[in-house]
């Protein structure tokens, strides 16, 4: 399997203003490629559902912890990547399972815990070098913590 380059953006939710995060995979935004996938398959709702994480999602669990498929909320053995496009991760979630070895970080058996019968097996799986991973996230720990004062 191919391993994809991640990066997370940090940035302000337009009308709002709330911190959010949005992993990007490959340069694209997760968002994107969500909805994408989802206008391709025929499901609706689909295409501008979801948004980035609000910083809050992370006062439960260090970015470090969360993004390393760690429990960190509700979810049960997936992570959410994505929240609704209102911002609220109980709302309209992705949830992927996230898999962390010495070698590698994988994201896969993503779902829709609103639309459980939806079939994301041809989305993903992504696979991301360790190494590299744990610089993606540690910029956006650093980022989330600049940003606090």
């Amino acid at each position: 399997m191919a391993r994809s380059e991640i990066r997370f953006d940090y940035l302000r939710r337009g009308d709002s203003g709330v911190p959010q995060v949005v992993p990007r995979v490959d340069g694209a935004p997760l968002t994107d490629l969500i909805d994408r996938f989802e206008i391709g398959a025929g499901m609706r709702p689909a295409g501008n559902v979801y948004g980035g994480l609000a910083s809050w999602v992370f006062r439960s669990a260090p970015v470090e912890d969360y993004f390393h498929g760690l429990p960190a909320d509700a979810t049960g053995p997936r992570t959410a990547l994505l929240a609704c496009s209102c911002g609220d991760v109980g709302c309209w979630p992705l949830l992927a399972r996230v898999t962390t070895t010495d070698e590698v970080v994988i994201w896969d058996d993503f779902q829709q815990p609103h639309r459980r019968a939806r079939d994301y097996t041809a989305f993903g799986p992504f696979q991301f070098d360790r190494d590299r991973y744990d610089v993606a996230v540690r910029e956006l720990s650093a980022a989330i913590d600049a940003d606090k004062t």
